[in-house]
Order: C-alpha cells, then structure tokens, then sequence
C-alpha cells in the first residue's frame, strides 16, 4: 500500500489531488444530474438525446485538436489551467441557475455541453501531463494511476449525492455545487510550490494546424503508439458510451427512479477504483496490462448486456470498470512515458482527441441502437470494441516479435 501511495510523498501532488478529489466529485454529480435530465425531464426516454449531449460535450477534444496540443506544449500549464478551470465553473452555475429556474431547454443543454466541451479540450491535455511537473518521470504512472483512483473514488461519491439532490431538491443543485467545487483546484493551483516543479523542455515548433502535423508525424512513425491508439480508438468510440448503456437499462429494462440509476453509475466507479489501485501499486507498465484490460472489458460488456437482474448489472459493471480502468491507465502511461517530453502535450492531445473526441462518433450510434433494438443490443457493440481492440493489440505484438526476431 506503501508503494501504491507513494506519490503522495509530494507536497505538490498531495495539495493537487485534494483540490481535484473535491472538483471530480462535482464532476460527476453534474454527469449524473445533465444526464437525468436529459433523459427524464427534457425527453421521455430518448438515448439519442444523451447521445448528441455527449457528442457536443466531447466533440470539441477532436475539433480543436490543431491548437490544443500546442498550446499544452507552450503556455505556463498552471496559469491555463486556472483559467480552463474557472471558465467551466461559471458555466456549471449558468446551468443550474436556469435549471432551478425552471426555464432550462434541451437547445440550451446543447449549447453548455459544447462550451463545456471546448473549456475541456484546452484543459485536458495539460491536466495530464501537468502531474509529471508535480512529481516527475519516476513516479509518473503512479501518479497517474492515483489520479485516475480520485478520479473514480469521487464517481462513488458524486453520482449518489446526485441521485439523493434529484430526489430531494431538484436537478439544479447539482449542477450549482458542482459550479463551486472548483474553486477547490483553483485554490491548489495558487498555492503549489512553484520552486519544487519539475519543469519540462518547450519547443518552438509550429502552431496550429503544422503542430498538430507534427504530433502526428511523430505518432505515425511509431508502430507502437499507433497499436495503442488504435485499440483506444475502437473501445473509447463504441465502448466508454456509460451514460447511455447504464441510463437506458436503469430506466427502460429495470425501470429504476434517479436513486438506483445513481447507484448503478456508484457500483461501476466501485470497479474503476480497484483496477486505479492496482495500476498504482505496479511498479511499470507493460503492453500486457492493455491487452488483459481490453479482452476484459469486452468479457464485462458481454456479461452486462445478458444480465437477468438488476444485481447482476450492477456486478457485471463493477468487473467493466476494473478493465476500463486498466486500459485507459495503462494507454496513458505508456504514451507519456515512451514520449519525448517536448513532445508530450501535442501527443497527449492526440490520445485525448481520440479518447473523448470520437464520441460524437460512437455516442449516437449507440445511441440509435438502444433506442431501435434495445440497451441489450448497444452494451453488444461495446462489448465487440473490447475484443476488436485485444485483436489490434495481438497483432501488433505478432509484428513486434517478429521483427525482433529478425534482428
């Protein structure tokens, strides 16, 4: 446990995580209450709805990808940060005002998630490779496994305080606390030990649309990344769509209120941070780990979309977020750590483009296919991305053995 905590060694990296534990929390309690709304309020049980909310929110990662990665690599990554979180604080409370109001739309819904969406895209790509300025190359895949372990131990959190807002006060509440969580990060970033840092090299290479050529060129010539990307491609566009697989089966197949919808997403955030602890206490990270989370997570999809029982989802989901958490953990690390560091923002935009970018892709076809043939039918597609993306993954390792032995 020593090992699986040692990050939290560092002054930095301790005052960071409390400031996000606390901001995530609000995260995913807004998730929770965007998608109840959605789903309930401002339709009747429409997934395709959801769909686009996700597509808007998430597009943005793929749309300004020619700026995003560059600027990750240029601009003092604290000072963005700060201004990315607060500019998605003020939207949070935008929203929940309107939403008490009782004069919220569905257009409007739209119009925050994009918004909401392109403050995300600035912020992601620096918010993951800022945790190796806290802590450094030698502890980096431990730090990231922590952050994915707050990450999803507020999912346990933020969900069920969702749920029990909804039932109690109303929708907007949520998204007004949510509104006022990150002053917590904003208060963390003010006050890291600027001194203690550990500061990367920057580049002067070309913006826009040329620096992300250049992310991309240096992705296209590494067989490597481009297995993991692909793998990530396949399970991220068809496969990470839980809003709307846990949504239309709470709603539709086990016809549950917004407390057991809460608890479903609680139960699946319960796996996540077991498979966030496990990648903490590794000491590296192996291809491996990526082909076992993939094939995993296929095998929890599958189980999930046969489930007889609400109990028996709710299991099949926990075992889902262990294996989604291996993947994208160990896709994450790998990338960061066989990335040259000048290079590392313009690349992790790319991953990031592809992890969330795709989802206006992968959401409403999704979607599309829980509202024609049933949620059953659409945690199948997400269940065929985990084993396509094992596939991917094995043949990239029968190439590599291959050429080794040649050599």
């Amino acid at each position: 446990m020593a090992r699986a905590f040692r990050s939290l060694n560092n002054f930095n990296y301790r005052l960071w995580a409390a400031g996000c534990l606390v901001s995530n929390v609000g995260t995913w309690m807004q998730r929770t209450a965007q998608d109840w709304l959605v789903l309930t309020q401002l339709t009747h049980h429409n997934a395709s709805a959801v769909g686009t909310v996700m597509a808007l929110q998430f597009g943005p990662q793929l749309l300004l990808l020619p700026w995003t990665g560059w600027v990750a690599d240029h601009v003092d990554q604290r000072k963005l940060m700060m201004v990315t979180q607060a500019a998605m604080g003020v939207l949070a409370l935008a929203l929940g005002l309107l939403t008490i109001a009782g004069v919220v739309q569905l257009w409007q819904v739209y119009v925050f998630a994009f918004l909401f969406g392109c403050a995300s895209a600035f912020d992601a790509p620096v918010r993951q490779t800022f945790v190796a300025q806290l802590v450094g190359d030698a502890d980096l895949p431990n730090a990231v496994a922590l952050n994915s372990t707050s990450f999803n131990a507020a999912r346990m959190i933020g969900p069920a305080a969702a749920g029990l807002l909804i039932a109690g006060v109303g929708t907007g509440w949520a998204f007004l606390i949510n509104g006022l969580s990150y002053v917590a990060v904003l208060a963390s970033l003010a006050w890291l030990r600027k001194g203690e840092l550990h500061a990367h090299p920057r580049t002067h290479g070309s913006a826009g649309g040329r620096g992300m050529l250049d992310g991309l060129r240096y992705v296209w010539k590494r067989p490597d990344l481009m297995a993991i990307l692909a793998m990530l491609f396949l399970i991220a566009t068809f496969g990470l769509n839980f809003p709307i697989f846990i949504g239309t089966m709470a709603v539709s197949v086990f016809h549950t209120d917004a407390r057991g919808y809460s608890l479903l997403s609680s139960t699946m955030a319960v796996g996540s941070v077991i498979g966030a602890l496990l990648a903490a206490g590794r000491e590296r990270t192996h291809f491996g780990a990526l082909l076992i989370g993939a094939g995993v997570f296929g095998a929890g999809c599958l189980l999930a979309a046969v489930a007889p029982g609400y109990p028996w989802f709710a299991a099949a989901l926990a075992l889902t977020g262990v294996a989604a958490l291996t993947f994208t953990n160990t896709s994450n690390s790998l990338i960061q750590l066989s990335t040259e560091p000048a290079m590392r923002g313009r690349v992790m935009a790319v991953r990031l483009g592809i992890a969330l970018g795709t989802t206006p892709v992968g959401a409403p076809i999704v979607g599309w296919v829980a509202d024609h043939a049933g949620p059953r039918w659409a945690l199948g597609v997400a269940a065929a991305s985990g084993f396509a993306a094992l596939a991917v993954g094995m043949r990239y390792l029968g190439i590599a053995r291959q050429r080794d032995g040649r050599t």
